[in-house]
């Protein structure tokens, strides 16, 4: 498996990670597909998505190799642990859980914690959070991320939650590393109606607004 710096500088020149949340897994293989497909290579198959782990397990092995695979929505050392051990490259966490870290740097796994307020960002950076996901984004807008950018200007940042497509480049431009994007790239409706060729399409444009902010930089 690739270190953990490896698949940091492999989500950042993604720069974005679809956060996959369905009701059906049996459609995970097809939405990975199409998120492939569409140039996202940062996928994160959330905890609530039933029999994660063993989705994790069944699919990591036949990915492509620039193909991101991480767990999403981990909230203990143990399922960052078992989700480690199926294939996870990457954890995600909408908290900052400091025993989390410890089990993702022992298996030299990147850690990406949620946090919201600027002491648990730092708190999570001197932990020693890869990238810090700042959750939920809905509430404090890209402005936020550029006061941060001033006395943090080191830090790696990227938001989750009420990302979409008209303001993924203001984030990019705001400082961030990468977006974090849900239902706005992986609509429900969508997969039910087995229309994958939209979710293509979605991240076509996903990528490429955020290849947009960053050549404007």
């Amino acid at each position: 498996m690739p270190s953990r710096a490896e698949t940091v500088a492999a989500l950042e020149a993604c720069g974005v990670v679809a956060v996959i949340r369905l009701k059906d897994a049996g459609a995970l293989g097809a939405v990975v597909d199409a998120l492939a497909a569409g140039g996202v290579l940062a996928l994160e198959v959330t905890m609530t998505v039933p029999g994660a782990i063993e989705l994790i397990r069944d699919i990591a092995p036949s990915l492509p190799p620039d193909v991101v695979l991480g767990a999403g929505t981990v909230l203990d050392a143990e399922t960052a642990q078992s989700a480690i051990e199926a294939g996870a490259r990457y954890v995600v966490s909408p908290v900052f859980r400091e025993e989390v870290l410890r089990v993702c740097h022992r298996f030299d796994v990147a850690a990406l914690p949620g946090c919201f307020t600027p002491t648990e960002i730092l708190g999570a950076w001197e932990a020693g959070a890869d990238v810090v996901k700042v959750f939920p984004a809905t509430a404090l807008g890209p402005g936020y991320f550029r006061d941060l950018r001033g006395p943090f200007p080191h830090l790696r940042l990227m938001p989750t939650g009420g990302v979409s497509l008209a303001n993924a480049g203001d984030w990019i431009r705001a400082g961030a590393v990468a977006i974090g994007v849900g239902t706005a790239l992986v609509d429900a409706e969508a997969v039910a109606a087995r229309r994958f060729d939209e979710i293509t399409e979605r991240a076509r444009q996903f990528v490429a607004a955020v290849a947009a902010a960053r050549s404007a930089r």
